[in-house]
Formats: C-alpha cells, structure tokens, sequence
C-alpha cells in the first residue's frame, strides 16, 4: 500500500465527527499527487451522501458548466482534486445544509494539499473555502469573486454553485462576462498539462 492510498484508507474509515452526523459518517473526497486543478468546496449534500460521489448533483453540473471541466476529466483524480470544507453530509438546518463539520479540514487539508502538484489551480467554492483560505481578504463573497484577479492566475473563488447562484449572478452580470472566460482559460490551460 502506498502512503496516499494509506491516506485515503484513513481518511474512509474517519469517525472524528460521528457523534455529530445524524446520516452517519460516510467521508466523500477525490485527490492524487498528479491533481493540477484543486476544488475546495463545502460539504457533501444528501445525494452525494447517498452515492459516495461528489458533485452528483444540479450544483455539480452548474460548476461544470462554469469551469468548462468535462465530466470524464472532472472524475479523474489524476486531473482534478474534489476537497470539500467538510467530507461528510453534515445534516440539514433550518434553511439547508448545516456548514461543514469544523473539525474535518484541520484534520485533512494539509496532508492531502501536501500531496498535491505545486503549481495547481485552486478554486475556492463559496464562503467556508474562502474564509479558510483567504481570510486576510475579509470581503463578502461577492467582493472575493469580483476580486479573483488579485488573487493571481492560481487561485479563483467562486459563489456555490447552489440554484441560489443563478439569481445572484443575474444581478452580477461581470461574472459571466469576465470571471468565467478567465476561469475556464485558466482550467483549460491546466487540464491540458496533465492530460
């Protein structure tokens, strides 16, 4: 067994956050040491829960749509990294999923982001990814993301790709027409190196 399929073993059989999952912990990640474009998302919704893969879902399809990923290329952890906030279905609250469980990505993160090339795109997938990975920036999210260029070519963020994104980039028109050309230039140009 290689140390990352040692990691993955322990990352499947993790039940640090069990006492908090009503749906059980069932751990849903996507990494190797060849991943040129890495996606911090949030957490697990019940679909992926029920399926064990990540971004089965109308905001899978929509984050497709927005980087131009190919669905075969996206499913490849040879090319493409899936590392939620949260591995596990956190549960539902009053007005939709709870937040990733907080003990999950301290846990996680730096061994497998450890692993990863170097050089790789990383998108940041609504507040929890942000607010862990640039959080110096204190903005809102739709400052974050209409911000993406100080970020520089490596890093992006982006709202969650939730049906609620549809109504917020119609009021954000400068989503559509500057974040997501340079967001799929900038996944093109990396899918294409690790092809």
């Amino acid at each position: 067994m290689t140390e990352l399929d040692s990691l993955r073993a322990e990352i499947a059989a993790c039940w640090v956050c069990a006492p908090f999952l009503a749906a059980g912990p069932r751990p849903v990640v996507q990494f190797s040491e060849t991943a040129g474009i890495l996606i911090i998302g949030q957490a697990p919704g019940t679909r992926v829960h029920a399926s064990g893969v990540l971004s089965q879902d109308d905001s899978g399809d929509r984050l497709r749509e927005w980087t131009g990923i190919p669905h075969e290329a996206f499913y490849d952890p040879g090319r493409v990294a899936l590392v939620p906030m949260g591995f596990c279905f956190p549960g539902k609250g009053e007005s939709g999923d709870l937040p990733p469980r907080p003990e999950c990505a301290p846990l996680w993160h730096v061994r497998i982001l450890d692993r990863l090339p170097a050089d790789r795109l990383t998108l940041l997938v609504g507040t929890y990814a942000q607010s862990a990975y640039i959080p110096a920036a204190k903005r809102t999210l739709t400052q974050a993301v209409r911000a993406f260029r100080s970020y520089g070519t490596a890093v992006f963020p982006l709202p969650h790709p939730s049906w609620r994104s549809v109504g917020w980039a119609r009021r954000n028109s400068w989503f559509e027409s500057e974040v997501l050309p340079a967001l799929r230039e900038a996944v093109a140009r990396r899918l294409y190196l690790v092809i």
